[in-house]
This record gives C-alpha cells, sequence and structure tokens, in this order.
C-alpha cells in the first residue's frame, strides 16, 4: 500500500526515483476505496483445488475483493461436478457486459497442441480480446501466459523435450519494478510444463519487460510495460502437495514421469517436501493487486 507522506519531504522524490509509491496527503484525501472485481477464468482440470489456492494468495491483502469464477461454454470439465460448476460459476455471456478491475487466466493441460486446436481457443481469444477494454490488469499463468503472449503479442511456444517439472530458482532482473517489490535477488517458483517461450522473443518486443528468469529453466515473469497484462510462466499458486499430486498420479497412469526436481528432501518421494516459494508467491500476487490493479483501475467501473 502507498505510504503518505508531504509532498515537498525530500524522501518522496528520492523514493519516487527509486519507484517505491509514495502519495501526498491531497490525493489520499480524495481517493475513494471501494471493493475490487476480481475475476478468475479457470481452466485446470481440478477446479476446486485451483480456485482454492488462488483464493488463498488473493486474500493476503487488505483490501476487499469481490470473486467471480468463470467456465468454458465450448467445453465441458470432466473433473468437477455439474452442481459445482452451475452454482459457482458464470458462462462468458453473463459477465461480458461488466467490468472488471482484475482477471487471472489460469494454465491447462494442453500445451502439446497448437493454440487454434484447442476446443475452447476461440472462446479464450473472445474472453482475451474482452479483457482489453473490461478488465484494468490480467495475470496469465503457465499456458494462460503462452495463449496470452501469442494472441496478444505475437509471441510462440515451443515444445520440450522434456518436462521441467519441480522447483526452480530464478533471477530478479528489475530492482524497481512494482511487481518485484520487497523481492530477494533469487527466488524459487513450481513449474510443471512441456512448454516454453523463448528469452530473445521477449526482449526483442518493444512492449514487453522480461522480469525475472531462470539459468536453468528459462523465462519467468514477463510484463506489458503498460502493466496490462502479466505473464507467468511457472504455478506460484501450487500447494505443498500440488507437484506431489501430479508425480504419483502419473507413475499411477505408467507415465514416464521425472522426480520434481527441488521438491522432495533429498528429491526422494518418500521423503516431506520442502516449501521454498510461498512467501514470493503471496508478495507477486500482493503485488499484482496492489500496483497493477488497485493504483490503476477507475473507482467507477
Amino acid at each position: 500500500m502507498p505510504i503518505i507522506i508531504p509532498k515537498t519531504l525530500p524522501a518522496s522524490e528520492i523514493l519516487r526515483q527509486e519507484n517505491i509509491f509514495v502519495m501526498n496527503k491531497k490525493r489520499a484525501e480524495h481517493q475513494d476505496i471501494r471493493p475490487l472485481e476480481i475475476i478468475i477464468l479457470n481452466l485446470m482440470p481440478e477446479k476446486v483445488e485451483t480456485e482454492t489456492q488462488l483464493i488463498r494468495l488473493l486474500s493476503n491483502t487488505p483490501l476487499q475483493v469481490n470473486l467471480t469464477l468463470l467456465k468454458t461454454s465450448s467445453y465441458k470439465s470432466k473433473n468437477v461436478s455439474v452442481e459445482h460448476l452451475n452454482s459457482f460459476y458464470k458462462t462468458f455471456d453473463q459477465i461480458k457486459d461488466l467490468n472488471f478491475d482484475g482477471m487471472i487466466i489460469t494454465g491447462a493441460p494442453v500445451e502439446h497442441m497448437a493454440f487454434e486446436e484447442v476446443d475452447y481457443w476461440d472462446e479464450l481469444v473472445d474472453i482475451m480480446n474482452y479483457s482489453q477494454k473490461h478488465v484494468t490488469s490480467t495475470l496469465h499463468i503457465c499456458w494462460g501466459a503462452q495463449a496470452g503472449l501469442y494472441h496478444h503479442y505475437g509471441i510462440e511456444k515451443f515444445l520440450l523435450n522434456k518436462k521441467i517439472f519441480g522447483i526452480y530458482d530464478h533471477k530478479r532482473l528489475s530492482d524497481t519494478h512494482s511487481l518485484l517489490r520487497g523481492f530477494d535477488t533469487s527466488f524459487k517458483m513450481p513449474h510443471s510444463r512441456y512448454s516454453e517461450i523463448r528469452k530473445n522473443d521477449i526482449i526483442k518486443h518493444e512492449k514487453l519487460e522480461l522480469l525475472s528468469y531462470s539459468e536453468e529453466v528459462g523465462v519467468c515473469l514477463v510484463s506489458s510495460k503498460d502493466l496490462k497484462h502479466i505473464f507467468i510462466s511457472g504455478h506460484p499458486e501450487y500447494n505443498q502437495e500440488s507437484l506431489a499430486g501430479e508425480y504419483f498420479r502419473d507413475l499411477d497412469k505408467g507415465v514416464n514421469i521425472s522426480i520434481p526436481k527441488n521438491y522432495f528432501g533429498g528429491d526422494d518421494p518418500k521423503n516431506s517436501v520442502n516449501v521454498s516459494w510461498r512467501g514470493h508467491a503471496h508478495l507477486l500476487f500482493s503485488n499484482w493487486i496492489n500496483y497493477c490493479v488497485y493504483q490503476l483501475t477507475p473507482f467507477y467501473l
């Protein structure tokens, strides 16, 4: 949240140069506060698990948040009851005339397919186009990030020979960007994906900024320079057991899956999980809510 100090205090200009958010008393007195309207397009198969993970991160803010859950009409989920979807989710037709402060587009297990081959791609395109005018800032996660970069900026994804699976270190590439406020020089994040976005494609795009990178697994965090779109290649929302669930599920199916790296103690599935990403996950979501949504959204939606 912003700190309120006199406009003429010497620290004010110094902090502004460091991109620290400060607010003068006059502006603070005229700032109205209302609940934020956040919508989640949940494309993950295990909808209840994903919505719980995201709500956990969204709740770590002093601001009130009104949450709307969105489902696709062009594809019916097989891993959640119809009753749950009908009770808690809306369709695009039901919300397309509304405005939202923030949107989250989750990942989806469709990486091996070309974007245009995905059953709900046309509907997702409509939703992403809608977000341009009706949403202040959109957070794209994993495949959702690849889809957003492809649709909005023409950035291609590339399939990998081996799945990136585990907890990896990432380097912070900016000391002043608002999304990285409070981040350490390096931080950890879970990944579970068979494809990647390439660093050079991000760097050469004039409207995008690369904010964090891993020498081992590549691009992690990307922002449009106007903060309209944020892209995360990993899964900061994952809880302690998420990767274990994927690992043992695939083993049961006979899939040739590697042990998630840097996840189980000693990389041994018999040992407990090392939770090393939770603090930065909460910080990333808090920064997004504060700097990309709350500070930029209009009071009257």
